[in-house]
């Protein structure tokens, strides 16, 4: 291997033996129990500091110690000093937060991490001469790693042994080509082995190994791109910039302003306005959302590795699907073996060659199947040539001189010819018609050659028998691909197998647009130009012979176009596609490097669990949409009556307490339900778009409304003063922040109607129960405070309806989609 070097960062990057400690080389029994110990006192085992959940200290200090909770905070403090209690309830509202935060934050890490063990990857070891496996966190310096395809290095090593070993590195340097081990060489961890076995003694465990020295290109916990979270960022830092600016100008006014008789009246206006424009419960809310849409998907077994996952899903409009393991079981058995005519080769031979073939790469499903069938002869071969993806065929070389290979026909036999091969050709390109995964045995004096480190075919190649091979499809499958068809959502099959019985398969489970073998596309006629293969996945729904860089090219290919692609698999040869993908799904069952990269893992391995996931996807989007709409609201009209204020140099027309009235009723209860509540309500893009579409007039609205319902109350009615004109402001806001309530909550189902009923109810008790208006939340309501503010609050809730529709009518238009609201 050669070294490489990230030319922006400088970073070095796998290569020369000298970048590896020299370490004492582990006898073939492996590490002794008390060697296994001592290295464990000495803390030298694989453990990270890389985490897949916060702990309790992160989980705390993040749902505690933000910006706006320590500004809110200080305003506590200060609404305290005024001697009015009743001003500083809104402290309870932030302890709340961060209480419902930081437990529901530990259920979550609490049923993840109980996940996250039964899809921990393992490593096999040797030790005291047994080989064992054990989680790879318990990996110590010096162990012997015993490696094969599917497997994910966990720990820097070097080869002892090499039994035509393979591995990809692209997750580590970007380099596409697999790279042959020999004994000696370095194996880097985070690499993939495409192929082969080896024994390879860990030489840098833990934090000391490369891929844990990598930030984020190699680690496997990436984060997936959300709208949601960039966009509620977004607000936050829009609204942190008008605190500092309106903040300052507000305590100027209010301090100039005659209607204040003091300091105590000045400071409660700077802290009512300054709240109302705090978000205080919009990322608690996102959070939430997320978390109960992990947990509802931790309960059908499936496991979330990276939360923003869930909103991805719901965003993808094309699924790439492998066939093996994910529309069939994977668990690939025998059918029968069929001689060709012309082939002398004794029965028994080719029995023990395919016995030896298929105990020479264990791991290899297919593999795994024969030798089930075919037991291994006595006699090891003198040499083998491992199963490859790339390659799609396996040899060994026997004692006798002959050269077993097993492999797709087409492959081995790329070029039609007449006799045996023409009729080996002839006769798997039926099979593969049916539905059959068909591999050719044939047999040569030659052995295999070299080229540019890889094996090729020998030549003299001769036809011996064909291994027909059966997989059972899943029952679920038809059903899922119905489910995302109706969804809008393209359905693109991609194997490494032939693309007659890929075509075949795809068709019995309902792929759009495919009838049969004759629809599926042989990808070995595809071009290599990203823009070329694109127009080829837009025209094609199935795809056989497809090797893994191809299916890496494929997910580029489709992303290129603007799509948000989804890919799902369960073999080694789905990784590197998966960890390209938007979304990543695997299969519990599945190689340990693709559960690695994968964002998403179906633990029990059924297919039928997508529909949920979209689900909750989009549950997640649209009701934080609601929630983040009910927040700007009050944000944008905090925001406009502090303007109006500094503008007119009058006292804010709101209480701190009347404020915390209107938050929980309007927007913090309500907002809670409706973020957790269910919404099929299809993904749209643009949700920051919609978001102040909606806001900013209807927040301008209540704002202008409220300053209305004060102004008048202080012109036509001077003896109640300023806290009646701050009752009949509130009483306004209720209604149509209220009305805003049932705008965001349409369709209004019946849990709805119930939600929207109990926080009017709770606004006409306060309204009615002098011991709580007047007593707690410092209302002086009269008849002639609610005959000025109900006509001024209807009136308001009649615009904000008006602007709704208009505003959802244009936005339609251009958009072409039918007009609707927020349902």
């Amino acid at each position: 291997m050669t070294t490489t070097e990230d030319a922006a960062g400088g970073r070095p990057g796998p290569a020369s033996r000298a970048m590896l400690p020299q370490r004492p080389v582990t006898a073939p029994e492996g590490l002794t129990a008390a060697a296994v110990r001592e290295r464990i006192a000495a803390g030298r085992t694989n453990v990270t500091s890389v985490r897949t959940s916060r702990t309790l200290a992160e989980i705390v200090r993040a749902n505690v110690f933000t910006f706006f909770n320590g500004l809110l905070a200080a305003l506590w403090v200060v609404a305290a000093l005024t001697g009015r209690w009743q001003n500083a309830t809104f402290g309870g509202v932030v302890v709340a937060n961060a209480a419902i935060g930081i437990v529901q934050e530990l259920r979550a890490k609490r049923t993840l991490d109980r996940l996250a063990v039964l899809n921990a990857p393992r490593a096999r070891v040797v030790r005291d001469g047994i080989e064992r496996e054990f989680p790879v966190a318990e990996v110590v310096l010096d162990d012997l790693l015993v490696l094969a395809a599917g497997d994910q290095v966990p720990a820097d090593g070097v080869v002892l042994d090499s039994a035509g070993l393979a591995v990809d590195e692209s997750l580590l340097t970007g380099e596409a080509d697999a790279v042959a081990k020999d004994a000696g060489d370095d194996v880097w961890s985070g690499s993939i082995v495409v192929a082969g076995q080896a024994t390879v003694q860990a030489v840098a465990v833990g934090d000391s190994a490369y891929a844990t020295r990598l930030s984020t290109e190699a680690r496997r916990f990436t984060i997936t791109f959300s709208e949601l979270v960039s966009s509620t960022n977004r607000l936050l830092r829009a609204i942190a910039v008008v605190l500092v600016v309106v903040g300052p100008l507000v305590l100027w006014s209010q301090f100039r302003t005659t209607e204040n008789e003091g300091w105590r009246e000045a400071v409660t206006g700077t802290v009512a306005a300054l709240v109302g424009m705090i978000p205080e419960g919009l990322v608690l809310l996102t959070t939430l959302a997320f978390m109960v849409a992990t947990l509802s998907l931790a309960r059908r077994q499936v496991l979330v590795q990276e939360l923003p996952a869930v909103e991805g899903l719901a965003r993808v409009d094309v699924v790439c699907l492998d066939k093996t393991g994910t529309l069939t079981y994977g668990d690939v058995r025998f059918d029968r073996l069929e001689r060709l005519d012309g082939s002398a080769v004794p029965e028994g031979q080719v029995r023990g060659a395919l016995g030896l073939l298929a105990g020479s790469d264990s791991a290899n499903a297919t593999a795994a199947a024969l030798a089930a069938a075919f037991p291994s002869p006595d006699g090891a071969p003198v040499d083998t040539v491992p199963f490859s993806s790339a390659r799609k065929w396996s040899a060994v070389r026997t004692t006798t001189g002959s050269t077993w290979v097993l492999g797709a026909p087409e492959m081995l036999l790329p070029v039609p010819a007449p006799g045996a091969t023409g009729q080996a050709r002839t006769r798997s390109d039926a099979l593969a018609a049916e539905g059959r995964r068909v591999l050719l045995l044939a047999c040569s004096k030659q052995a295999p050659a070299v080229l540019d480190g890889d094996a090729v075919l020998p030549a003299g190649l001769e036809p011996v028998a064909l291994v027909v091979l059966a997989e059972r499809i899943r029952e679920d499958a038809a059903d899922v691909l119905g489910f995302f068809t109706e969804q809008g959502v393209a359905l693109k099959v991609i194997s490494g197998d032939n693309p007659r019985t890929v075509g075949v398969v795809a068709a019995s489970v309902g792929v759009p647009g495919v009838t049969g073998a004759a629809d599926a596309v042989d990808a070995r006629t595809l071009p290599e130009d990203l823009e070329a293969l694109a127009e080829a996945m837009e025209a094609h729904s199935v795809f056989g012979r497809v090797t893994p860089h191809q299916k890496r090219a494929m997910v580029a290919a489709l992303q290129r176009r603007g799509h948000v692609v989804a890919m799902t698999g369960d073999g080694v040869n789905d990784a590197l596609a998966l960890k390209d993908a938007d979304i990543g799904v695997a299969m519990g069952n599945g190689s340990p490097a693709t559960r690695a990269v994968a964002q998403l893992v179906l633990l029990d391995g059924r297919f039928a669990h997508l529909p949920a996931a979209v689900a909750e996807g989009r549950r997640v989007i649209a009701n934080i949409e609601r929630a983040a709409s009910l927040f700007l609201v009050k944000n944008v009209y905090s925001v406009v009556l502090a303007l109006i204020t500094v503008a007119t140099l009058s006292a804010y027309p709101l209480e701190p307490i009347q404020l915390t009235l209107i938050s929980i009723v309007t927007i913090g209860v309500p907002g809670f339900f409706l973020a957790l509540g269910p919404n099929r309500r299809r993904y749209v893009p643009g949700f920051l778009a919609r978001v102040l579409r909606f806001s900013l007039p209807a927040g301008a609205t209540i704002g202008v409304a409220a300053y209305a319902g004060y102004a008048l109350s202080r012109a036509l009615d001077p003896g109640d003063g300023v806290a009646g004109a701050r009752t009949t402001a509130t009483v306004v806001v209720l209604m149509v922040a209220l009305w805003t309530l049932v705008i965001l909550a349409r369709p209004l189902v019946a849990w709805k109607l119930a939600l929207i009923g109990t926080m009017a109810g709770i606004v006409l008790l306060v309204l009615l129960v002098p011991a709580i208006g007047s007593g707690i939340v410092l209302l002086e309501v009269t008849p002639r405070t609610l005959l000025l503010a109900v006509p001024i609050g209807v009136a308001g809730a009649l615009v904000v309806e008006a602007a709704e529709r208009v505003t959802a009518t244009v936005a339609d238009r251009r958009a072409g989609a039918p007009v609707g609201g927020h349902g």
